[in-house]
């Protein structure tokens, strides 16, 4: 008997979807349960989504004891990703972030363990880009701690950026860029390193589900052409040079000024890329 061949699995990166933050007190009710304690809003959470991106961290240091709880609160597979300290990013020489970038380190946010993605470094929207001394910032961070492989991404806002210059020292150090779909912020979807990282802020709290069917079906198949290694044809590029062709990890979050609908919009994208 002649056995049909098995079709090869499609190798493919996981797609992580969520939220800024979970501390919001228009989400109760809307997103939280009434009544529902606000110590088990990230568990809440967490049981929703597969990942969030923390906020306060960019604010302020946390403690170790932290990081330790947020851990335990969440379930296998769920994903931080954790926005750099403000005062390293909001500098006007980056080269000389580095103790900076320790201090941050040193607050304990390996205490996350598997639950830690990636670090998202922001810039201001008038850090204009200096090949220079951004490459010197970029060499500065750090690739391991604690056993644990680091992960970084940078979220830039002004369109000096938009030149293939910053992407060849993006891809120097093997470091994406933030794709933002943002009323003024640059649209960079230069694919970089071995992860893509996405921020959606264009939701609308008027549409119960953050973002129109037509728009939810258009971002799910861009997130899964981007775990299987490919990219959209329908996202601006700054440089002509393709990717090597490879599965990748995506990470996704619904952010808008309302936010209200985030939840909603978060949740529908993980039902269509499932």
């Amino acid at each position: 008997m002649t056995k049909t061949p098995k079709t090869a699995a499609k190798k493919t990166g996981r797609i992580l979807l969520g939220i800024g933050g979970w501390t919001f007190e228009p989400w109760r009710g809307v997103f939280y349960p009434d009544k529902l304690p606000q110590a088990k809003e990230l568990n809440y959470a967490a049981s929703k989504l597969t990942s969030i991106e923390v906020n306060g961290t960019y604010y302020g240091s946390q403690k170790p004891e932290t990081f330790r709880k947020w851990a335990s609160e969440v379930p296998d597979g769920f994903v931080f990703s954790l926005k750099a300290s403000r005062f390293t990013t909001n500098r006007k020489v980056l080269a000389e972030a580095g103790d900076s970038i320790k201090r941050f380190y040193d607050q304990g946010i390996t205490e996350l363990r598997d639950r830690l993605g990636p670090v998202l470094w922001q810039f201001a929207p008038t850090k204009k880009f200096d090949e220079a001394d951004f490459g010197k910032f970029l060499e500065l961070l750090p690739r391991e701690r604690d056993g644990l492989t680091l992960r970084h991404v940078v979220e830039v806002r002004h369109d000096s950026f938009k030149t293939p210059a910053f992407v060849a020292l993006l891809r120097q150090f093997g470091i994406p860029v933030v794709f933002s779909e943002h009323t003024t912020y640059p649209a960079i979807a230069d694919v970089v390193g071995d992860f893509v990282y996405a921020r959606l802020q264009k939701g609308n709290d008027d549409i119960k589900t953050c973002y129109p069917p037509k728009a939810l079906d258009a971002w799910a198949a861009r997130l899964q052409l981007w775990a299987e290694g490919g990219e959209p044809d329908d996202l601006p590029k700054v440089d002509t040079t393709a990717p090597k062709k490879q599965p990748r990890d995506v990470f996704a979050y619904v952010i808008h000024e309302g936010k209200i609908r985030a939840p909603a919009g978060a949740m529908e994208l993980i039902e269509r890329v499932k």
